[in-house]
């Protein structure tokens, strides 16, 4: 599988932190203790955390861009987690570092989280070339935590050359999984009725590679039912890698058959695209990212302003009682913090 360094690797900046350059070193050194308090630290909301992980990450950056990184989903029940573990261990035993990062949904009302891949993966867990980081979604939007991207690429500066990304399910999550990895895997279970009825064209769209689960015991010719469903319809779909047909492969992560098909497919796709191809996505993917982080923190420094705050609970109060329209309360507020931002430039 051909991958590549990360080209905005080229500028030279000291950091005069020796904790971090100290924490950089053990992470290259290989320690899981330092790779974990590495992505604690970039996941950390501090002001004073989140300064000291963007020094952390230039640091890392030579050393990241060197891994195939793979999002998967798929419905609700289609064993994920159970997939996800036997292909892990797959790659393991074909010589390879894996690292999973697993996305744990938050709830909107209390913003707790399960956290339990670890105990869902546990035979992964304990392999000592993987690497398993259940994240927290928060209010990210998506689903997808705000700093995985980031834990990806310390996962690669400490070496894993396979990062697994999984999503809390199929939703608005897969679109940004997809923006930050080179290949998505769309996980499927046969024997559901119109499988096809039960996915959203778009999220099918997304999809680089499908693959039906649980194809074993009784559900063995469901399997290759749904195999020879989902490449007939997939025929209709305008693929979004030139020159790629999107393939649809079974397997089963309980008797552990088929990823032997699913690793040589990913390999394929990786040859298609080539390095230029994977060179050009990345770099796309890299500046959508820094949009993404201007997005988060002008979104931040709005609920934090001081203006914004004097005037948010009556605003808010106007609009739910049908007093002002949301535009034009939205734009009150954004006059209030836009001035506000214009008085501190003058002082």
């Amino acid at each position: 599988m051909s991958t590549q360094s990360n080209p905005e690797t080229n500028q030279d900046h000291t950091i005069d932190d020796p904790q971090l350059v100290t924490l950089a070193e053990q992470l290259r050194g290989g320690s899981r203790r330092a790779l974990g308090r590495a992505i604690t630290l970039v996941e950390s909301t501090r002001p004073d955390d989140r300064a000291r992980a963007e020094n952390l990450l230039q640091l890392l950056l030579p050393e990241t861009g060197n891994s195939v990184r793979i999002g998967i989903s798929g419905v609700p029940g289609v064993g994920k987690s159970t997939f996800i573990e036997a292909f892990g261990l797959h790659l393991i035993e074909s010589g390879h570092r894996v690292a999973v990062l697993a996305v744990d949904p938050s709830s909107r009302r209390t913003g707790g989280s399960i956290l339990g891949d670890k105990t869902r993966m546990e035979l992964l867990s304990r392999a000592p070339e993987a690497f398993i980081r259940p994240s927290p979604t928060g209010r990210s939007l998506g689903g997808v935590a705000r700093r995985t991207r980031e834990a990806m690429l310390i996962c690669e500066a400490a070496g894993f050359d396979h990062i697994l990304v999984e999503t809390v399910g199929v939703g608005q999550s897969e679109t940004a999984v997809a923006e930050m990895v080179d290949l998505f895997l769309l996980l499927l279970v046969p024997g559901g009725g119109d499988e096809l009825q039960g996915l959203k064209k778009g999220i099918v769209e997304l999809a680089d590679l499908v693959v039906v689960n649980k194809a074993d015991g009784n559900l063995k010719d469901a399997a290759r039912r749904a195999v020879a469903e989902y490449k007939s319809a997939l025929r209709m779909l305008r693929p979004l890698t030139e020159d790629w047909q999107v393939p649809v492969l079974s397997c089963s992560a309980l008797e552990k058959t088929g990823f032997e098909a699913v690793q040589h497919r990913i390999g394929d796709y990786l040859g298609t695209l080539g390095e230029a191809g994977l060179s050009a996505k990345r770099k796309a993917q890299a500046r959508d990212w820094m949009w993404n982080e201007i997005d988060e923190e002008l979104r931040l420094a709005f609920r934090r302003d001081p203006q914004v705050a004097s005037l948010l609970e009556q605003v808010e109060a106007d609009v739910t009682q049908g007093r002002l329209p949301p535009g034009r309360a939205a734009q009150e507020l954004l006059n209030a913090f836009l001035g506000a931002q214009r008085q501190e430039d003058k002082e």
